[in-house]
């Protein structure tokens, strides 16, 4: 991982015509509540490996509505999340943002990081928006074949996303 590498970029062109979202048995949807802050944190400092304030990264923020911060739950248990958040990457559209996709891992492989991502493009199609695009880190491969497979498409933001890109789909296709 080469921290000095600008974040990979990338866009979903049209929110028309997602798939319905289908749950595994067990599992349901729901928002974020005032008592879920340590669940989020906790998932997502195991997806990241990395420890994230929910009220400095999400909470706090102007535009924090608990509506747009969704979490899959096995029984009662939060176990993955996406929040349907706006975006500064494309000033004056009606673009949003799909930002802090996590799951734990001892759910990895069972499809939730695809449905968290998909009740977030929901959530944005509700809310109006027309496009999604997202920010991710080339060893996330997992999480670009989930977008790879909702539509999602690079977008060439600097000069070392060509080749970079050209790596990462050589991978995610095999």
């Amino acid at each position: 991982m080469n921290e000095s590498l600008s974040k990979l970029v990338m866009l979903k062109a049209d929110l028309d015509n997602l798939p319905d979202l289908e749950l595994p048995r067990g599992y349901s949807l729901r928002h974020f509540e005032l008592s879920d802050t340590a669940v989020w944190e906790h998932i997502i400092q195991l997806s990241f490996q990395r420890s994230i304030a929910f009220q400095a990264k999400i909470g706090g923020l102007p535009y924090y509505q608990a509506e747009r911060v969704l979490f899959i739950c096995f029984g009662m248990q939060p176990v993955a999340t996406a929040t349907a958040w706006e975006t500064e990457l494309m000033p004056g559209s009606q673009v949003g943002y799909l930002h802090m996709v996590g799951a734990l891992p001892e759910f990895a492989g069972r499809g939730l990081g695809y449905a968290a991502t998909l009740a977030a493009l929901h959530r944005m199609q509700a809310e109006h928006r027309t496009e999604a695009v997202l920010e991710t880190d080339d060893f996330r491969l997992p999480a670009i074949r989930v977008y790879w497979k909702l539509g999602f498409r690079p977008l060439y933001r600097d000069e070392s996303h060509d080749h970079r890109w050209e790596h990462i789909l050589k991978l995610i296709q095999k």
